[in-house]
């Protein structure tokens, strides 16, 4: 048996949902512990093309049990959407494939209600959300004041607690942002149209993952977003309110004694970011668009523009370290074909000084990059299948890359499709 986490090293969008769909025909269950449907994964196959948010990208693979873990924030609204958008392309989900814990916390209407509230609080402040309610939902469940997917079997029980819980968030709703209260009506209707429609997916998924570690099951941990977006080790307070670290994946997948045998962690050939906060190596003008619009960089829940840069070292270096990622699996590299030299952000400036280092959140933005220029290869690499088949440009650049993270990159991808990478190997 072989238990893998596949995770983003840097701000998210690096390609995890790409490198999920190629690897599961080799694991038996495919599990999302955490985050919810505030980030997409974007996924091509012999299906189509999907956006996924919620469902693990292991839901296009036949025989395959996919299952969203009790760290994952459940929006019941978004999941039915998610669920017909993929179901309307011929890709079934049914029960057998499909399992949601019963100890999920479900994220309750008013959450996207406070988070897009709080965003217009905070104005030119803002962290940049994407208004999924991720932030609220969190808090929400560490006070102990939402509901467990469970509770769907236990509908007397959960509609008295959650209208002892919406009593005590119409007092915030009302009172400190001067929004409509909600009722039991509202709420009944959510119930009816939503919860009801994945009740039949909801069940002890501890049980089940308990006796697949018994019979000997490879396991697939697929985590959402990056390590710079951590709770605990990203750039606080421009993250997400959970954490996307390997280290939580047997946690937030409700087998808490599993081992994580393989962590490969997710990069791409140049750095994006969706959302506010420090990004040191950022491009802008023209540059940026040219590259934006080759690696057509928009966000997959929100379509934003994402934030283009060339890829930077230091920050890399840190998400691998935080990650413990045993192996690096490098996206985009095909986007890169255009540059006759490619930038690249080897450390950073800080204070006068410069350094290895991944500085403290409240001084990231004080930081500058320290740019290098590598050769470019000029020619479409979309259709290489082999490592020495690569222009040699091409091939120094990946091996540099290697080198300076100090982790081996076993996987080159060079175009979205699934069977569009070279395994380069360690």
């Amino acid at each position: 048996m072989a238990n893998c986490a596949i995770v983003g090293i840097n701000w998210g969008d690096e390609g995890k949902g790409r490198m999920v769909d190629l690897l599961t025909e080799r694991y038996d269950i495919v599990i999302r512990f955490q985050g919810g449907g505030n980030a997409g994964h974007t996924v091509v196959n012999d299906k189509g093309k999907f956006a996924l948010h919620l469902l693990p990208s292991g839901i296009f693979r036949e025989n395959v049990v996919n299952i969203l873990g009790n760290g994952v924030a459940l929006d019941p609204e978004n999941l039915l959407s998610e669920m017909k958008a993929v179901t309307d392309q011929g890709v079934p989900i049914t029960p057998e494939n499909l399992k949601i814990s019963d100890h999920a916390s479900l994220l309750l209407p008013w959450h996207r209600d406070l988070d897009e509230l709080e965003e217009q609080r905070l104005a030119d402040k803002q962290y940049g959300s994407t208004k999924q309610g991720i932030a609220p939902f969190y808090s929400d469940k560490y006070q102990k004041k939402t509901g467990l997917a469970g509770e769907l079997f236990y509908p007397e029980i959960l509609r008295e607690h959650l209208k002892d819980i919406m009593e005590w968030k119409n007092l915030t709703l009302t009172r400190v942002y001067g929004a409509e209260p909600y009722t039991m009506e509202m709420l009944e209707a959510w119930l009816e149209n939503a919860c009801e429609k994945i009740r039949p997916f909801v069940c002890d998924t501890h049980t089940f993952l308990k006796q697949a570690l018994k019979d000997g099951k490879n396991i697939l941990f697929e985590a959402q977003l990056g390590s710079l977006r951590d709770l605990d080790f990203g750039i606080i307070p421009y993250t997400t309110s959970s954490n996307t670290i390997a280290a939580y994946a047997p946690i937030g997948a409700g087998i808490p004694s599993a081992r994580v045998d393989d962590i490969v962690g997710v990069v791409k050939a140049y750095s994006t970011c969706v959302g506010e906060g420090p990004f040191v190596a950022e491009m802008f003008g023209k540059e940026a668009d040219e590259l934006r619009e080759k690696g057509f960089e928009y966000g997959a829940k929100t379509g934003r523009a994402r934030r283009v840069g060339p890829l930077d070292i230091v920050a890399t270096r840190y998400g691998v370290e935080v990650q413990g990622a045993t192996e690096i699996a490098l996206t985009k590299l095909d986007v890169l074909s255009y540059l006759d030299k490619i930038p690249v952000c080897t450390r950073y400036k800080l204070n006068g000084e410069e350094t290895d280092i991944f500085p403290f959140p409240s001084v990231l933005d004080r930081a500058e990059p320290v740019i290098e220029y590598f050769d470019g290869w000029k020619c479409d690499v979309s259709g290489v299948r082999k490592w020495e088949d690569l222009p040699e440009a091409a091939r120094n650049y990946v091996l540099y890359i290697e080198k300076q993270i100090n982790c081996p990159i076993t996987y080159v991808s060079v175009g979205p499709e699934r069977d569009s990478y070279i395994y380069k190997g360690k």
